[in-house]
């Protein structure tokens, strides 16, 4: 049976129970064995990451210690998946450039705040997670994140939506769901999803997020069936 672990906490504003409560079920219907952790503790020790198949990110504007961090980026590193939305992971631990660097963005801005009409732009209808999916809207936070270039954008939004500073500038296309690799480890990661509310107001969001879940659990699977090493990336074999 795979495994999965969800660590929830941070800002209660983004619902992280209830959006963990949701992410759970998904998995647990695809016959996942899921924790649910209320403490970054859970990321303390290494042995136990690494028998993972996917951790879920719901927590926000958290402090997160170093050896942590480490033990996540080894573990992915080693094909364990990484999945979130919106603050839950890009938004986790803003003084942490190494998660930044893991999860391939970091959330600047919402301009107009909640309850900003926006259309989500499917890029990518070849790809798995949003395959046979098509334009929606959404009501929600509008989000505005400084992107790491190596990602895969599977889906964008138009900025501006409504006026504020950046509107001095040319239009935009936002990332707002992607992936990436880190090491042997798939990263995914969509903005989408302020509150709990709004997978259940724009299904396609659910349908996304669950997907995104499922392909970044593959990846440790896919690592091992291909005899992948985590030290192919380094000279030596020490990863730190």
């Amino acid at each position: 049976m795979k495994k999965a672990l969800i660590f929830q906490g941070g800002w209660d504003g983004h619902e992280p129970k209830l959006t963990s409560k949701r992410f759970a079920g998904l998995l647990e219907q695809e016959g996942f064995n899921v924790t649910v952790s209320d403490t970054l503790e859970c990321l303390d020790n290494l042995d136990d990451l690494m028998a993972l198949d996917l951790m879920v990110s719901c927590w926000t504007m958290g402090q997160i210690e170093g050896k942590y961090t480490q033990n996540v980026a080894k573990a992915v590193g080693a094909g364990v998946g990484l999945a979130g939305c919106h603050g839950g992971m890009c938004d986790s631990f803003r003084w942490d450039v190494e998660w930044q660097f893991i999860t391939g963005g970091q959330w600047v801005s919402h301009p107009g705040g909640d309850g900003v009409e926006y259309t989500v732009n499917i890029s990518s209808s070849s790809n798995p997670i949003t395959e046979g999916l098509s334009d929606f809207p959404v009501k929600s936070e509008h989000y505005y994140l400084h992107i790491d270039p190596a990602v895969e954008i599977l889906a964008t939004t138009r900025f501006p939506a409504v006026t504020y500073y950046h509107v001095s500038n040319k239009p935009v296309d936002m990332p707002v769901v992607w992936t990436k690799t880190w090491g042997n480890g798939r990263v995914f990661y969509t903005s989408l999803g302020h509150h709990d509310d709004v997978f259940d107001n724009s299904p396609n969001a659910q349908i996304i997020m669950k997907r995104g879940m499922l392909w970044a659990a593959a990846g440790k699977k896919f690592a091992i069936d291909n005899g992948l090493t985590v030290d192919r990336f380094f000279n030596t074999a020490q990863m730190y």
